[in-house]
């Protein structure tokens, strides 16, 4: 039987344990070994492999001794329990063994966990598993995760209040973001709340998230979009004596810009268009944009990407110019504009 996306998730929460086992391959090794880690957990507890109650075997154990597997789905073990074997790096050459396993399984035997790459749809072991009534098959794709993995992930950290907000960036973080990232990410998310008792929001999301950017630069961007001149006075000194170029300053303007030129420009709207980004914006950060893309106006940021560019042109051109000067007096024109509006 073959697994799908949704039925992965409510497979791996509450697994079929009348079943013999299942297989997850696809082509990346690290969505698969989270998948496989998160099932034998939620099988055996978190105990479960001090009390022996886990067995791990490789394909290559199988090609000297092919009955190793169905002798280790029968063992008995010491401790009470369910019990599990974990069949890693499989390929077609252990089917056979596979096979004759599954059809050896009987009520009482532990729960057979196999791992593989990349599988064709001619694949011995993935058809042997599509076929079986008695086991599954779980592709694994590179698709970012949906909506009902990510809410499964946080209940796994003990993350059972939050915001439909917060939830939101978490699904936009998790199209940029690797599994091993994510799943770090939600642990962060869950050691955050420890002490607090109050639902996940946007800005929970934002303290863990994974830094995006130079958030001084940002925020000396920020300064100049929102026309507060007298903070961007005292940020470009700073700035400069971090060493931060003017052509690097140039280029962040330009990309920042861009963005909300983007967000203005959309006609689902800025919010939807922010969260559609790649990388995506959420939290305190999306807000202010979405306020600011209002604010402009696609018009008047257009005018303000003309003056980057114009600016961009004069710092690398052949001819010595006063570069910091420059990129300094491009920046109090855009927060003097933002007044204007």
């Amino acid at each position: 039987m073959k697994l799908g996306g949704r039925e992965q998730a409510r497979f791996l929460a509450t697994p079929d344990l009348s079943a013999a086992g299942v297989l997850f391959y696809g082509p990346d090794a690290m969505r698969t070994a989270l998948k496989r880690q998160d099932l034998i957990a939620t099988i055996i507890g978190p105990k479960g492999e001090a009390e022996m109650r886990l067995t791990r075997l490789s394909g290559s154990d199988l090609r000297g001794d092919p009955a190793a597997l169905t002798d280790a789905l029968k063992a008995v073990g010491f401790f009470p329990g369910p019990r599990a074997v974990l069949l890693e790096e499989a390929g077609d050459g252990t089917a056979p063994a596979v096979k004759a396993a599954l059809e050896d399984w009987a009520p009482g035997d532990a729960f057979l966990v196999v791992t593989a790459g990349q599988l064709t749809p001619r694949s011995p072991l993935r058809k042997l598993f599509e076929g079986a009534k008695n086991a599954y098959a779980a592709p694994i794709y590179t698709d970012p995760p949906g909506r009902e993995e990510i809410e499964a992930a946080l209940k796994r950290a003990g993350l059972t209040q939050v915001s439909q907000p917060a939830l939101t960036d978490l699904y936009a973080l998790a199209q940029t973001l690797d599994p091993g990232d994510l799943r770090q990410t939600m642990e962060k998310l869950a050691l955050y709340k420890l002490s607090e008792d109050t639902p996940v929001d946007s800005d929970d999301v934002a303290a863990v998230a994974p830094m995006l950017g130079d958030a001084n630069l940002d925020d000396v961007i920020n300064h100049a979009a929102d026309g507060a001149t007298e903070a961007l006075c005292a940020a470009l000194p700073r700035l400069a004596a971090q060493g931060t170029t003017p052509v690097s300053i140039c280029i962040a303007l330009n990309r920042y810009f861009r963005q909300l030129h983007a967000a203005a420009a959309h006609p689902q709207g800025p919010e939807q268009a922010l969260t559609r980004a790649r990388p995506p914006v959420f939290g305190p950060r999306r807000d202010k944009m979405v306020r600011q893309a209002r604010h402009w106006g696609s018009r008047r940021l257009e005018n303000v990407l003309r003056q980057i560019m114009d600016t961009d042109l004069a710092l690398r051109s052949a001819r010595p110019v006063p570069a910091a000067a420059l990129v300094e007096r491009l920046m109090m024109r855009i927060a003097i504009e933002h007044r204007r509006g």
